[in-house]
């Protein structure tokens, strides 16, 4: 992920072009994820999913290796977003799956992820400072590879349970999926993380233009993910300190703050704070408006409201970084104060909903949450 945006450069694809390619899987993703969840639901093992998508994805991995030209690649990454979107969500539910069950700690799994994203990212960094963007083919052709092999390894535990129950659509607290406050505030949140587009798209670009070499740029991603994890390895106190509503409000002010700072040039170590401040902006607001949910509905509504979620969290993203290489063809660097404000207007959206909650009183009340 944070090298394709440099192949793509490579063959001299503009700013909107680059932004256009990004943003179609997001798009593509977030229309195929619930269809697919469905299916996944009713197969009598969901680990089989998991093959296939991987699978497919690796034939788009290697069709790239025909495609030069602006529409193939549109299109070839395009279905690549569609095969590989059900991965993800799928791994997911078997977790969970496990969490339920067997209460295994969902924390203790998820890192693992985190920190193979780290070191696979400075691997890349020594790649691409060797190579360059040749690199990234091969490397994404390696990686759906395993992808695919790693699905037979996957437990089998049969379908999901209850999946024939009617949902109760009476939740606990603020009517559930009906709340005008639980989806005011996943707006704001899903408007809030958009605002990382600018960043996710043409970060690797720019600093490639002020000189940093490819493990240097591979060590900023990656401590932005390290980061991330100390928050997650931290959840349970900070939720026992700090309102679900505080670590969202937090998080998005630091946002403000975080894309503000970024066109200003601090050199490396710059960058390497800025970039920690993803465990504010990313890793808070998230532990946050998951707390929100659980919060909000019923244990049977939990699916919908999480694909509620990421609906609205991949499409606003898709759409901003759709906009985000008009954006930085226009503005260059400068685009990030147009982040500060869309992050801004996400806060606002959220002061808004937590003003709708009944006999609130500051931000540090915990009435109605779960810890």
């Amino acid at each position: 992920m944070p090298f394709f945006p440099v192949w793509l450069a490579g063959l001299n694809f503009g700013d909107r072009e680059i932004g256009l390619i990004l943003a179609v899987p997001m798009v593509v993703r977030v229309l195929v994820v619930p269809i697919v969840g469905i299916l996944a639901d009713r197969v009598e093992e969901r680990a089989n999913v998991l093959f296939w998508s991987g699978a497919l994805s690796l034939l788009t991995a290697i069709a790239l290796y025909w495609t030069s030209d602006f529409w193939p690649v549109l299109l070839v990454y395009g279905i690549q977003g569609a095969t590989y979107a059900p991965y993800l969500p799928v791994v997911e539910s078997i977790a969970i799956s496990g969490v339920r069950r067997w209460r295994f700690d969902y924390g203790s799994m998820r890192v693992w992820g985190s920190i193979a994203f780290i070191f696979s990212t400075l691997i890349g960094g020594q790649m691409i400072q060797k190579w360059g963007g040749s690199m990234v083919l091969p490397s994404m052709v390696g990686g759906f590879f395993l992808t695919t092999v790693m699905a037979f390894f996957c437990p089998r535990i049969g379908p999901t349970r209850r999946r024939n129950q009617p949902i109760n659509l009476q939740a606990p607290t603020g009517g559930g999926l009906r709340s005008p406050q639980l989806l005011i505030t996943m707006i704001g949140v899903s408007v809030q993380q958009s605002s990382h587009a600018v960043l996710y798209t043409f970060a690797s670009i720019y600093w490639r233009t002020l000189g940093f070499s490819g493990t240097q740029i591979a060590v900023l991603w990656s401590i932005g993910v390290a980061a991330e994890v100390m928050v997650f390895f931290m959840s349970k106190m900070l939720s026992r300190r700090f309102s679900a509503w505080t670590l969202i409000f937090f998080g998005s002010s630091m946002c403000v703050l975080r894309w503000i700072l970024f066109p200003i040039n601090f050199g490396f170590i710059g960058y390497f704070v800025l970039q920690c401040f993803h465990s504010c902006t990313y890793a808070c607001v998230h532990t946050g408006i998951q707390r929100r949910i659980v919060a909000s509905v019923q244990e049977a509504q939990e699916a919908s409201a999480q694909g509620s979620y990421f609906f609205y969290n991949g499409m606003f993203l898709g759409l901003m970084t759709l906009a985000s290489g008009y954006l930085y063809a226009w503005l260059g660097v400068s685009s990030y104060y147009v982040m500060a404000g869309v992050a801004a207007f996400g806060l606002a959206m959220v002061v808004l909903a937590r003003n709708l909650q009944p006999h609130s009183s500051g931000f540090g009340e915990r009435a109605g949450e779960a810890s």
